[in-house]
């Protein structure tokens, strides 16, 4: 069996139970070995053969699959965070699939969850946002037309930007082009829930020049909206004079 398994944002503590018992018994493992934490494999097998996929074509991680999978041998395949984002596995699937080869799929937890951690707050405040785009700029990769991130901006709701710290002057550039202005607040959180997790506050217009202050490159998520203000409404599901499913408002003379 292959297992596509979630490592976490970054502490070895993160994953799930489910995962971190797949990694004590695979025969194999392959991971994304410039993100994944590698303090995640210490509980591994001895005899465990470890590959980094960052030097590894999808052909290559391919074939080791189907090699463990002829030698009837468990093989993880470990990923950042939350591999339905950014994870590039639906390619991985559909080979495996046309290979004949049996797999499932184990969620973790997404960095941008680690990144709402670091900051202490909520991603969907009442009376503030009740949504959040999951994003990136477009570099190297292009994006669909709709999903240029000048178009996202439009929304102004809570915004997680992955992949785009080398991009960050363009960043700023596309979100002023949407709902956003230079004061809307944001943040830069660099590496979430790693030992060197740093967190740094500012505001659109001030996210390059705290990228480059901070020396900040890689590894981070841009974080904007004004979530991270002060001000919010009392949610309702907790408001004594609403009713839920389970209780009646209290009556107030």
């Amino acid at each position: 069996m292959i297992h596509f398994v979630g490592a976490g944002p970054g502490a070895p503590d993160l994953i799930s139970v489910r995962g971190a018992r797949l990694i004590e018994e695979a025969d194999v493992i392959i991971y994304a070995g410039s993100l994944v934490n590698p303090d995640v494999l210490q509980n591994r097998k001895k005899e465990c053969v470890v590959h980094d996929s960052a030097y590894m074509t999808l052909e290559q991680v391919i074939e080791v699959m189907r090699q463990a999978h002829a030698e009837n041998k468990e093989l993880v395949r470990l990923h950042t965070g939350d591999q339905s984002l950014y994870g590039a596995i639906r390619e991985q699937m559909d080979e495996l699939i046309r290979l004949d080869i049996q797999y499932d799929d184990v969620p973790g937890i997404s960095s941008f969850c680690g990144a709402a951690a670091a900051l202490q707050t909520e991603y969907t405040l009442p009376g503030v946002s009740q949504s959040v785009i999951i994003t990136r700029m477009e570099g190297r990769t292009p994006v669909p037309e709709r999903e240029k991130l000048r178009e996202m901006a439009k929304h102004g709701c809570s915004m997680v930007i992955f992949l785009s710290m080398g991009l960050i002057r363009e960043v700023v550039q596309e979100l002023l082009q949407g709902a956003y202005t230079e004061a809307t607040p944001a943040a830069i959180v660099y590496k979430a829930t790693w030992p060197e997790e740093k967190v740094f506050h500012c505001a659109v217009g001030t996210l390059a020049e705290t990228a480059e202050k901070e020396g900040i490159k890689k590894t981070a998520l841009i974080v904007v909206g004004d979530f991270l203000r002060a001000s919010y409404d009392r949610s309702k599901l907790y408001d004594p004079e609403f009713t839920t499913e389970f209780r009646q408002a209290e009556k107030t003379e």
